[in-house]
């Protein structure tokens, strides 16, 4: 595969494997170049950025420059026989295609690149994306977040959390974005920068991509299919290794009730749940504040808060069930493990001072473990992850936050916290990973993250959808966590998964139960099946909570666990070939049109369809059944033709068919008996 560049009266053309990038006029040139200068302001991981910049510089004229080197040399000028003010060079290299723009002056610190875009292209892609699958029409600015609460400024809840300390997000707002995209155009574009930028899509004929930095590296990736494209991407950021057994048959029931834990789980399986794991993410202590229950970041067992616990893992282990826990990279200024830290220089400093950067977190502060340097690295993940989680007995954690970089501190090595902040995310899973590895239990011990950017494929892994508000909202509720899997999946992200029954509860927002539900059946259809109880757990409405729920939930325990043979075929899928879990239709249906904005229900693996119920009130709901051969609906045995039908949706029988010719046909004929504990649903 290589360049052709096309010249024209006024301009150019350059394609790349027959897939035109550049179009370049007199009336609309394909770069410009700025000087800009940001301000930042951060709040609790929401963030406020703002540029001040000059007028762009767009050049109009061009010409090619010959190259002795690998590559071909464009320079682009404000007149026609001027000082060039931009150079692209452009060249193919292992199976890819590179472009490398750069500003001449180099205090020029903002460049677009302009690519062409066909009318009715749909392009896909941008990290982990909640509100959006079909990234047309809309610009989504690159910087990992808190995602906000809301996320949508037409309703109070966001306008509320902007008040409260600019909280409600916007629906670009994500804790895991990632400058790539894919077009249906067979196609795929990296940004290889971790600087601020913004993919925009919003021009009719125009992909703008604008970085802030004065030189930036592009990768095009081209394939024969759209799965043979994401194949190539997940080998291009890393695969991850296939989920153990006991992650992927069951529930992890997720309480943080103390000791209490520990009865209530006796309760839940007595009602015929399915436990894999349990995960107690208070087995470091609780820190009670306005928002909630929060947790003591000191990363180590808390015995007054669960005594014996190294007794209790051992026992639950023996019964098949993991103990998990919770850790992020930050560690509190009150807690043991600080005076370690200081004493060891593991901390980001002040800018004007030696003192260690403590950054707010809601009522408490803490320090910002600095890896940038290797020996912080290999303390946190040998002394923290190591010695007090691995060696303790934990299977699993959360390996929270990494979206908090302050831009106002100073690091270890001397890097720009601008140019750190989108990378944080990937160092702090790399701690993880090293850690894991250190103890052999690569694929057997897994943590799950929510922030990420380009390369936490290749050591996360397991991602979760983050922390959705416990509602069936549009922009924030149980919806968004479809389009997390399926936007971050076409990136290499092979498994994802969600806090069944969301987690943010703010102001008079509640559970219900039938949202607690609802959540029990998607979660049921995902590789990992996880609970939480949420900020305010005695204020929500929990599995346990009454009989009525907590028989739904069992039986949705059970139809994961009976799904597992299935999964560990797209587990192993999934190392073979980068292909992810849960995918949109498009993906194995891509010349039916209809399905490339397709984002309430997708394909889980190539055999399964699952449409879960994401509208309160619903016991109806229309499915899009795509290909050419029947569908055999999950519950009922029922043929499907390919098409749009409305179908029952009783709460307990989510909408779900398998192609009738499945090698995993008997699998999913099982699935209706793992309801039977005598609450099977009636089919309305």
């Amino acid at each position: 595969m290589s360049f052709d560049l096309i010249e024209h009266e006024d301009g150019f053309d350059l394609s790349y494997a027959g897939r035109l990038l550049l179009r370049h006029r007199l009336g609309k040139p394909c770069l410009s170049v700025a000087q800009g200068q940001e301000s930042v302001a951060m709040y609790r991981g929401n963030f406020r950025i703002e540029d001040t910049r000059t007028p762009p510089i767009t050049p109009l004229y061009w010409h090619k420059v010959a190259n002795s080197g690998p590559s071909d040399r464009i320079e682009f000028l404000t007149t026609p026989n001027g000082e060039p003010v931009a150079a692209l060079d452009y060249y193919s290299l292992h199976g890819a295609g590179y472009l490398h723009a750069r500003a001449s002056d180099s205090t020029q610190n903002r460049l677009s690149l302009h690519f062409h875009a066909e009318v009715a292209e749909q392009v896909w892609g941008g990290g982990e994306q909640m509100s959006y699958l079909d990234l047309r029409g809309r610009a989504y600015p690159m910087w990992t977040s808190e995602p906000g609460v809301g996320r949508d400024k037409s309703t109070s809840l966001t306008r509320a959390m902007d008040q409260l300390g600019m909280a409600g997000g916007d629906y670009w707002h994500t804790n895991y974005p990632q400058p790539t995209f894919l077009s249906s155009q067979v196609y795929a574009l990296h940004l290889t920068s971790t600087a601020y930028s913004v993919l925009d899509f919003t021009r009719p004929d125009q992909h703008v991509i604008e970085v802030w930095e004065g030189a930036a590296l592009f990768e095009c990736h081209v394939a024969p299919t759209l799965v043979d494209l994401v194949s190539a991407l997940s080998l291009r950021f890393g695969r991850q290794p296939s989920l153990p057994d006991w992650a992927i048959g069951g529930a992890i029931i997720g309480l943080k009730d103390g000791a209490n834990s520990l009865k209530r789980l006796e309760t839940i399986l007595d009602a015929g749940t399915a436990v894999s794991g349990l995960w107690c993410e208070d087995w470091v202590g609780i820190r009670q504040t306005s928002f909630g229950r929060r947790l003591f970041w000191d990363w180590r067992w808390q015995p007054q808060r669960y005594p014996d616990l190294p007794a209790v893992i051992a026992s639950l282990r023996k019964r098949g069930i993991r103990f998990l826990g919770y850790v992020n990279p930050y560690i509190a200024a009150d807690a043991g493990l600080y005076a370690e830290g200081v004493a060891g220089g593991h901390f980001a400093r002040a800018l004007d001072s030696d003192d260690v950067a403590l950054v707010d977190f809601g009522e408490f502060d803490c320090a910002v473990v600095d890896f940038t340097r290797p020996e912080t690295c290999a303390w946190f993940a040998e002394r923290v992850i190591g010695q007090n989680m691995l060696d303790f007995g934990l299977s699993g954690w959360m390996a929270d936050f990494g979206e908090y970089l302050p831009t106002n501190i100073r690091l270890a090595d001397g890097s720009s916290p601008m140019l750190r902040h989108n990378e944080w995310p990937v160092l702090w899973a790399k701690v993880n990973a090293d850690a894991v590895a250190s103890r052999g239990q690569t694929g057997e011990a897994v943590f799950f993250m929510r922030a990420g950017f380009s390369g936490v494929q290749a050591h996360c892994p397991l991602l979760w959808a983050g922390d959705q508000s416990v509602d069936f909202t549009r922009h924030d509720g149980i919806g968004t966590v479809i389009t997390a899997a399926l936007s971050s999946g076409l990136l290499g992200n092979a498994y994802s998964h969600s806090d069944v029954g969301g987690y943010t509860s703010v102001l008079d927002n509640r559970r219900s139960a039938e949202l607690l539900m609802r959540w029990s059946e998607l979660g049921a259809f995902c590789p990992v099946m996880r609970t939480h109880e949420g900020n305010r757990p005695t204020e929500n409405l929990q599995i346990d909570a009454s009989p009525e729920i907590l028989s739904h939930f069992a039986a949705m325990s059970r139809v994961h666990l009976a799904l597992a043979p299935y999964v560990r075929s797209l587990c192993d899928e999934a190392v073979a070939t980068g292909l992810p879990a849960q995918r949109p239709l498009f993906l194995h249906y891509p010349d039916e049109a209809g399905l490339g904005a397709l984002q309430d229900q997708f394909l889980y693996g190539r055999d399964l369809l699952v449409a879960p119920v994401i509208v309160e009130g619903a016991r109806h709901r229309v499915v899009r059944l795509p290909g050419q051969e029947p569908w055999v609906h999950v519950w009922t045995g029922r043929q499907f033709a390919p098409g749009l039908h409305e179908v029952p949706a009783p709460l307990g029988a989510p909408p779900a068919f398998y192609r009738a010719g499945s090698d995993f046909a008997a699998v999913f004929q099982a699935l209706p008996s793992a309801l039977d504990r005598g609450d099977k649903p009636r089919h309305e």
